[in-house]
């Protein structure tokens, strides 16, 4: 691969001038342009954006930390980032921090060296100062990690409180949330939603924790065993959802006609289980873009109109209600 001073050598001018061509900044007659653009073309010469990050002081490349690359929610949401970054001239650096502070950290550090000019951050952090001293353009997505960081959230009250409805007016009495971690603020919103809705119309429900990305099968069939009479079942995720489909069909269970259930996010887990899933879509790709977007506008140093948006949440009905 041919380098700066190849090129340089190939048009007959400095390195400096070669410089001043590829980030089109200081004078370079009209000619001598010609010669060095032609040098680049002939020599399939690739400029080092590390180094010219360094020199412009910008990299035209964003930053996204997501806590878990399996959790098939955040491929949408990457998607939605990655297409409106790629309209707007922008790169994108993926980085998984598997819910570890150590990882998270280094990531940082890569970021800090490769002067990336924002970032989107997924992950369940609780030092938020370590993201706030890169004194760079910052949004959270799916949780709002600080008043003072903008946020792009889905609407997980509403989500819950429309799936509770849903319950209710199937005719649904004896209810079971099967939720994901409750220290998770996404998790308590949901419940909260559900919880209300339920209150609101003189029901109640158990509820029971479980991993969203390795839940264990068998809590779930503890609970179904010892609770032979549950006709409502609300999870958070479809994922879940699809594994108290199995339990309840290897308990001999009809769906929907003694169960119903309703899974969250609208996934491909929603569309090939039999029956199919009646489910919460979140609008992930939109949760993408508009992180994107409002990222765009604090790199271009722009005002917000409102630092935290609410991306509405639909009910997705099919096989496993009335």
């Amino acid at each position: 691969m041919a380098n700066i001073k190849q090129v340089a050598k190939e048009a007959n001018v400095s390195v400096a001038t070669v410089s001043r061509v590829i980030n089109n900044k200081g004078y370079v007659n009209e000619e001598t342009r010609k010669l060095v653009e032609k040098a680049i073309k002939e020599l399939n010469y690739v400029p080092n954006e590390f180094a010219r990050s360094l020199y412009k002081k910008t990299s035209k490349s964003i930053g996204v930390i997501v806590p878990h690359l399996n959790n098939p929610f955040y491929y949408g949401v990457l998607e939605g980032i990655e297409d409106l970054a790629f309209e707007k001239g922008y790169k994108v650096m993926l980085c998984n921090s598997a819910e570890n502070s150590e990882r998270e950290a280094e990531y940082i550090k890569q970021f800090m060296k490769y002067n990336i000019d924002g970032l989107i951050i997924g992950s369940n952090t609780e030092e938020i100062k370590k993201y706030t001293d890169l004194n760079i353009p910052l949004i959270s997505i799916d949780r709002i990690i600080s008043h003072d960081v903008p946020s792009v959230t889905s609407d997980n009250f509403g989500g819950g409180a429309i799936a509770a409805k849903k319950l209710v007016i199937s005719g649904a009495k004896n209810i079971v949330h099967f939720r994901g971690p409750s220290i998770l603020i996404t998790v308590l919103e949901r419940s909260n939603g559900f919880n209300s809705y339920l209150r609101e119309h003189g029901v109640t429900c158990d509820e029971v924790d479980l991993a969203f990305i390795d839940p264990d099968p068998s809590l779930i069939r503890d609970y179904l065993e010892t609770h032979p009479d549950t006709d409502g079942i609300f999870c958070d995720s479809d994922y879940i959802a699809a594994l108290v489909l199995r339990e309840l069909q290897l308990l001999g269970k009809s769906v929907p006609k003694q169960v119903q259930i309703i899974g969250y996010d609208n996934t491909s887990y929603s569309q090939i289980v039999i029956p199919k899933l009646t489910t919460i879509s979140q609008q992930m790709f939109d949760i993408g873009k508009e992180a994107m977007e409002m990222l765009s506008i604090l790199m271009n140093k722009e005002t917000l109109g409102s630092k935290h948006h609410i991306i509405p949440v639909r009910i997705i009905e099919r096989e496993t209600t009335n």
